[in-house]
């Protein structure tokens, strides 16, 4: 009962595709507890990568291609846990051609081959997807679509022979064949037909068992705070997509490469066009934002100044900037006026506006709002009415979370957590906030710099970050700067 070699393929490669699917599934099934967590991206099995808003592992886990029904279940149905079913079969069912001698059977190989055209198929449309939609791929994804192609390639291989074993003459009149060398009887419709139960089985049993597991997350929307103050008193926002949809303000910044993941994920669920945006910037760069003690971004307080230099073409500017912002950022880190430069070419229009007192006082008013509001030091943000999307649904979860605020919005039912600060009724009085600022690097810090003890729930000096913090609470307090990533 020797396999032949290329049965001898199949079982490699549906082992490794076992192996890494597994790994990738493990990857997934650790972010359920809403925190970041390191990932094996790597060849070699059991390596871990840091999470990085920038890696092909980050970046193709977080998208919305890494899981179906999102919108029923947090996170979704990792389509690795998928993979790893189909592996599991197709080593089951190459291994039982030879224990039932059916390794020479047309019939039964070429089911091998359909088996096997599965996972290959699904390999490519990833690949695809990988290449065009994020950019990027994944170690573990490749490792995963070798597998696949060894697979078939081996399953294609075993019927061919098979075939030319079964066929080795032909009658005097041509109208008979003789087959020879068959070891059991021809493969039956019956026996096909539970083959395909049983595949279907090995798919089924782990997605029903993993739905019965996947926590409840719905409990958490609506607790992450509100905005206290949600006015523009300042005259502060830009518009990002206006819509009839929900009213929704997003904090960002446009040089942050995890505001610049969320948007395309954002845009790719199709929630979108269901929230009349508008965004606050908030730049993780020290030069203008005195909330923060280094710079993450290079040249984000220039950016965020041409946005709001831009007026109705703000939503372009943020664009561009998301497009361009890895050569921004490490041009600025060499030389601090290329920021500007970057802006004034694409924009010219914009140059008088950008890095004038009027700009700088604008972005500085920007800051004020945020710290008036209880803002983390944190990107992006998005509130919903008011109510903030939890850190921790930015990536995963946002499907799912987004899609039923925006239910509870439709309905009325969307309110914020009790020990949010009710929103002013009325705006204040003009006077209440100052004409004119002088720009930010000209301030002392106990002339008009809000900085106070964490206990009084104001934003106080911390170092940048993007994306939801790591191994944080699900309800987090404001706080002056946590780890994290997209």
């Amino acid at each position: 009962m020797r396999p032949p070699a290329w049965l001898v393929v199949v079982l490699v490669g549906a082992g490794l595709g076992l192996l890494f699917a597994g790994i990738s599934t493990y990857d997934f099934v650790q972010h359920l507890d809403r925190q970041v967590h390191s990932l094996h991206c790597s060849f070699i099995p059991g390596v871990t990568h840091a999470a990085d808003a920038s890696s092909g592992c980050q970046i193709a886990m977080m998208s919305p291609y890494s899981s179906i029904f999102r919108s029923h279940v947090w996170g979704g149905i990792p389509i690795a846990l998928g993979a790893m079913s189909v592996f599991a079969f197709i080593a089951f069912y190459a291994a039982d051609l030879v224990v039932t001698r059916r390794k020479d059977d047309a019939k039964a190989t070429l089911f091998l081959v359909a088996a096997t055209a599965l996972p290959l198929l699904t390999s490519l449309v990833m690949l695809m997807i990988s290449l065009t939609k994020l950019g990027t791929t994944c170690k573990l994804c490749v490792a995963i679509y070798i597998s696949s192609a060894l697979v078939f390639t081996g399953a294609l291989m075993t019927w061919r022979r098979a075939k030319a074993l079964g066929t080795v003459g032909t009658s005097r009149s041509g109208s008979h064949r003789l087959e020879i060398g068959v070891a059991a009887e021809p493969t039956s419709l019956g026996y096909l037909g539970a083959m395909v139960g049983l595949g279907l089985a090995f798919v089924a049993i782990p997605l029903v068992l993993y739905l019965a597991k996947a926590p409840d997350n719905s409990k958490f929307i609506g607790t992450c705070e509100a905005l206290p103050k949600p006015d523009d008193t300042y005259g502060v926002m830009v518009d990002v997509q206006r819509s009839k949809g929900a009213p929704a303000l997003e904090v960002l910044d446009p040089l942050c490469p995890a505001c610049k993941a969320f948007e395309q994920r954002l845009v790719a669920s199709g929630l979108a066009d269901k929230l009349d945006r508008r965004a606050v910037m908030f730049p993780l760069d020290n030069t203008c934002n005195w909330m923060i003690t280094e710079t993450t971004h290079p040249g984000a307080c220039t950016v965020s100044e041409a946005v709001l230099c831009a007026g109705p073409k703000a939503p372009e500017v943020i664009a561009w900037a998301f497009e361009m912002q890895d050569q921004i950022r490490a041009e600025t880190a060499k030389d601090p006026g290329a920021a500007a430069r970057y802006v004034k070419a694409k924009f010219p229009e914009l140059a008088a506006c950008v890095g004038s007192p009027e700009a700088r006082s604008r972005l500085n008013k920007s800051l004020r709002w945020s710290v008036a509001n209880n803002i983390h030091v944190l990107t992006p943000q998005l509130f919903v009415d008011n109510v903030k999307l939890c850190d921790e649904d930015v990536d995963l979860g946002l499907e799912f979370a987004l899609g039923i605020m925006l239910d509870r919005h439709a309905k009325g039912t969307l309110l914020p957590p009790p020990s949010a600060a009710p929103a002013p009724t009325h705006k204040p009085e003009p006077e209440a906030a100052p004409k004119t600022h002088k720009p930010v690097e000209e301030k002392k810090p106990s002339e008009d710099k809000p900085v106070v003890k964490p206990s009084e729930d104001k934003p106080v000096e911390g170092t940048a970050v993007e994306g939801k913090p790591v191994d944080k609470p699900a309800d987090p307090t404001p706080a002056s700067g946590s780890g994290g990533a997209p």
